[in-house]
C-alpha cells in the first residue's frame, strides 16, 4: 500500500509540468492572434491591412454601390468629336475638265481618307516621286550613323525647291533605284502603287490616295527618320519656280507658307498624254491630286486643274 501510495503521488507529481506547458502554449497563442489583429504591428495580418480597401473587395455594378460611390470626374468627349474640322469637304465633283482627273485627302489625325470614287487609280508620278528619293536617302544616311555633307544637302535642296532631274537621277542610283520604291511601299504602307516597268523614278505609279499616304508617311516621319523630317518638310515648303502651284494655291497667302508640297509635271509622248500630279501637306492633314489630258493642252492646264480641284473641295471659311 506503502509502495502504491507513492506512485500515485509521484504521477500528479509528473501531470504538472505537462499542464502548466499546456496552458502557456495557450496563452502564447492568444497573443500571437492579438498581435495579428493590432493595426501597425509587425505581425499584423494581410487581410487586416485591406479592410475597407475596396480595391480589394469584389466589385458590383448595383444600384447600392453606384449610390455610395464618389462622384466622378464626367469623361472627357471623344478625341474624335472634338477635332477642329478638316478644311475639306468629301464631295462629289463634276467639273468641266478635259481627260481624267481624281483627288484624296488623309486627315493626319484619324487616318481616314476621303477621295474621289477613282482615288485608287495609278498615274505616273514624274517629279512628285522626288520627295521620297530625298525622305529615303536621309534616313538611310542616319540609320548608318552618317551625316550628308554640305554639298549633298544643298543637292537635296535643289531636288526638292527646284526639281533638279539631272540630282534626282544621282541621288536614285545611290538609293538603289526600284528597292527603294519597294521601300516606299513597305515603310508607307501604300496599297494601290507599284514600281515602273522600266526602273525610273519618272514612271513610279501611284495613286492619289496613296500619294496622301505619302504626304502623311514624309509628315509622321517615317520617310526622312526623326533627325531629318523636319529639314525636309522646311524644303517642301520652299518649293519655288515652276513647281510651285496646285493644292496650296487654293489657300490664302498667309496659309501658303504653311503647306508642304511637291508636285510633278511631264509630257508623255508615248501616250501623248499630259501627267499633271500635285502633293501637299497642312498640319492635319495630307491631299493628293492627280490629272491626265491630251497633250497638246499643255502644262498649264494641268497646273491650274490641280488648284480648281482643291478649290472645289475647300469648306467655305468660317
Amino acid at each position: 500500500m506503502a509502495g502504491s501510495r507513492r506512485s500515485n503521488r509521484r504521477g500528479r507529481h509528473d501531470s504538472q509540468p505537462v499542464k502548466l506547458i499546456a496552458v502557456a502554449a495557450i496563452l502564447v497563442g492568444l497573443v500571437l492572434v492579438s498581435l495579428r489583429l493590432l493595426p501597425g504591428s509587425p505581425l499584423e495580418s494581410t487581410a487586416a491591412s485591406h479592410w475597407g480597401d475596396s480595391s480589394a473587395a469584389p466589385r458590383s455594378d448595383g444600384a447600392a454601390d453606384r449610390h455610395n460611390r464618389p462622384n466622378l470626374p464626367t469623361p472627357a468627349p471623344s478625341s474624335t468629336r472634338s477635332l477642329t474640322p478638316l478644311p475639306f469637304a468629301d464631295r462629289d465633283l463634276d467639273l468641266n475638265l478635259q481627260g481624267w482627273y481624281s483627288w484624296s485627302v488623309l486627315d493626319r489625325r484619324t487616318g481616314k481618307i476621303i477621295g474621289s470614287d477613282n482615288m485608287g487609280e495609278t498615274s505616273t508620278t514624274a517629279s512628285l516621286i522626288k520627295s521620297w528619293i530625298v525622305a529615303d536617302y536621309l534616313r538611310r544616311a542616319a540609320d548608318a550613323g552618317q551625316t550628308p555633307s554640305d554639298a549633298k544637302l544643298a543637292d537635296a535642296t535643289r531636288i526638292i525647291r527646284d526639281s533638279d532631274n539631272t540630282r534626282a537621277e544621282q541621288f536614285y542610283n545611290g538609293v538603289g533605284r526600284s528597292a527603294s520604291i519597294k521601300r516606299l511601299i513597305s515603310i508607307c504602307k501604300l496599297t494601290d502603287s507599284s514600281v515602273s516597268a522600266d526602273g525610273g523614278w519618272s514612271r513610279t505609279n501611284l495613286s492619289p490616295r496613296d500619294t496622301a499616304r505619302l504626304g502623311n508617311c514624309i509628315a509622321d516621319g517615317r520617310a526622312a527618320g526623326p533627325t531629318w523630317t523636319k529639314w525636309l518638310l522646311n524644303e517642301m515648303k520652299l518649293v519655288r519656280g515652276s513647281g510651285d502651284f496646285g493644292i496650296r494655291k487654293a489657300f490664302p497667302a498667309a496659309e501658303q507658307k504653311k503647306i508642304a508640297i511637291k508636285n510633278g509635271w511631264i509630257d508623255r509622248t508615248r501616250e501623248q498624254e499630259m501627267h499633271i500630279n500635285c502633293l501637299a501637306i497642312g498640319d492635319t492633314w495630307t491631299m493628293g491630286v492627280m490629272v491626265r489630258y491630251p497633250i497638246n493642252l499643255g502644262y498649264e492646264y494641268g497646273m491650274k486643274n490641280c488648284q480648281k480641284i482643291t478649290e472645289a473641295l475647300l469648306q467655305p471659311a468660317t
